[in-house]
């Protein structure tokens, strides 16, 4: 039952913020980049398995990946010098993913 309750409040948090984006974009924007997802989650870990030095491992390695997720979004600046369209700039973002889980594997193994 807590499996399906941690579904509905991300799925719930996931579509107000894409139905917000139609009509205000920049507060749509500013809201998925709240770390929303990352409270729910330190949230619920903990809630589930009661251990905060698994949490606190969890937050340590979140604090790393965000900078490093922020790769996906770097092609997005350049398309237009570049001409691209969004499906090329789209999987050229995900590649940048698998960069930057790579860079995360190796910061977090140096904790």
């Amino acid at each position: 039952m807590f499996f399906f309750f941690k579904i509905v409040l991300s799925a719930l948090v996931i579509a107000a913020a894409s139905w917000l984006s139609g009509k205000y974009p920049k507060l749509a924007g500013f809201i998925i980049a709240l770390p929303l997802a990352t409270l729910i989650a330190l949230v619920l870990s903990y809630t589930e398995h009661k251990n905060a030095e698994t949490t606190i491992t969890f937050a340590k390695s979140i604090l790393i990946g965000v900078p490093a997720s922020y790769l996906f979004f770097l092609p997005f600046f350049f398309a237009k010098s570049f001409n691209m369209n969004f499906w090329l700039i789209y999987a050229t973002g995900l590649a940048l993913l698998v960069v930057a889980f790579f860079i995360h594997k190796y910061i977090v193994s140096l904790f």
